[in-house]
């Protein structure tokens, strides 16, 4: 890669690197450096939240930033900086603030960066991802990885080039979540016997259309992405895979094929992404899978996995519980609901109400502690076929007719945001 043009604050950049890497006793060896160095590309709010965890629970030292937008790193920085002082850490530099549609690669091409948090909107994942690698940076992606084939593909290369010499890791923070992680466990030692029949469920609030005058056309849908299948993916592939992430982790298998229906229905003109998804799934065995997504509405409804077997029924909900029903009766301790005056003294108690409680806690520790331990994580394939699960679904619904897995993957399936992205650049 060459050398890329920056904003004129930026001074004295040099080519990305080849694909090397410190060892920990190097990178990590002075005080000043006894931190693993972290920038982030995309800080809206997703970002500032992952990386707020990884602030507060792994050593970390926020070093770049890199946004589309002025305005996002503005906001971020407030609060980036306020991490990094609460740790005794400078506050960003202003030379390590990058924005535009190149910032990506200005920031990759910062030597003191040692690892990306990527949460910029989906569309951008397989470019940043591959920039990543080749500039030798470990990456955390928010999901889903690609928002079509092509890019799943894409990422499943990355992830092999690496090697065993880069934690690549995926934002399916929920396997972190104990009370999931004991429940998957307990499933698949056989606690609920042969499993028949899964349900799953996402029910979220409608979102909100952020304003839109005078701004470009490009400018407005990239801010509202949410609303258009070829930036973000549509409501499947934004929430409702995390769903699907819980089914396949469970079984430890790949669906077979898909039926669906859908539509989108009650929302703003603007945007063309479907807000309602009904999709059954096939998986081996004779499993049965059906999923239902949605982003209607003020408000947040339910999400849930439920795994039912011949001798039982295993169910994770977010708020309301994770327990086991049947022979090999079990509880995670997670409150099953919150309304009550006993609920109340329960969580005056310190009782958890949220099953995700340590999740992103538990999933940051692992990212950094792979690094500081060169026990490098590779996600990249299992990110990569919940993704694809997500997208099977999608296409069986949008083309109402039955997919198999295979010809969905041959497919080759590539969506075109069409964005004109140097506009967006300063002069």
């Amino acid at each position: 890669m060459t050398n890329i043009q920056r904003r004129s604050f930026i001074k004295g950049a040099t080519a990305i690197s080849a694909f090397t890497l410190l060892k920990p006793t190097t990178a990590f060896g002075s005080k000043s450096n006894s931190a693993v160095q972290v920038g982030i590309i995309g800080c809206g709010n997703r970002g500032t939240s992952v990386i707020t965890a990884m602030s507060k629970h792994t050593n970390t030292n926020i070093v770049a930033m890199a946004d589309l937008f002025e305005d996002q790193l503005t906001t971020a920085k407030q609060k980036l900086d306020k991490l990094n002082q609460e740790r005794g850490f400078a506050k960003i530099d202003r030379s390590n603030i990058y924005q535009g549609s190149k910032a990506y690669l200005a920031l990759l091409n910062n030597k003191a960066v040692d690892a990306v948090l990527i949460s910029s909107p989906a569309y951008t994942h397989p470019t940043f991802v591959e920039a990543a690698v080749a500039a030798g940076k470990h990456i955390y992606c928010e999901k889903p990885v690609a928002l079509d084939v092509e890019g799943c593909n894409r990422i499943e290369a990355a992830g092999k080039s690496i090697n065993g010499k880069l934690s690549l890791v995926i934002g399916f923070q929920i396997r972190h979540a104990t009370a999931y992680r004991e429940m998957v466990d307990r499933v698949q030692r056989g606690d609920i016997g042969d499993i028949i029949n899964a349900q799953l469920y996402y029910f979220s609030s409608r979102v909100p259309l952020k304003p839109i005058e005078n701004m470009s056309h490009d400018e407005a849908r990239i801010r509202n992405q949410f609303h258009f299948r070829a930036l973000s993916g549509g409501t499947l592939l934004d929430q409702g895979i995390h769903m699907l992430d819980v089914c396949n982790w469970t079984l430890q298998k790949n669906p077979l094929s898909a039926i669906g229906s859908g539509g989108r229905n009650g929302v703003d003109a603007f945007g063309d992404a479907w807000n309602n998804y009904q999709v059954l799934y096939q998986y081996p065995d004779n499993i049965n899978v059906s999923f239902h997504s949605t982003q209607l509405g003020p408000s947040f409804g339910d999400v849930c996995a439920r795994f039912l077997g011949t001798k039982g029924i295993a169910t994770a909900h977010y708020s309301g519980g994770v327990f086991i029903d049947g022979e090999n009766k079990w509880d995670s301790g997670i409150l099953r609901e919150d309304s009550s005056e006993q609920s109340r003294q329960q969580q005056s108690a310190g009782v958890f109400t949220s099953s995700l409680h340590d999740s992103n806690e538990n999933k940051v520790k692992s990212f950094i502690s792979s690094i500081e331990s060169e026990n490098y994580l590779n996600e990249a394939v299992s990110g990569s076929q919940s993704t694809l699960t997500a997208i099977l679904g999608r296409q069986a619904a949008t083309g109402q007719k039955k997919v198999f897995w295979d010809e969905m993957r041959f497919s080759n399936e590539n969506l075109d945001a069409n964005l004109n992205l140097s506009q967006f650049d300063s002069l």
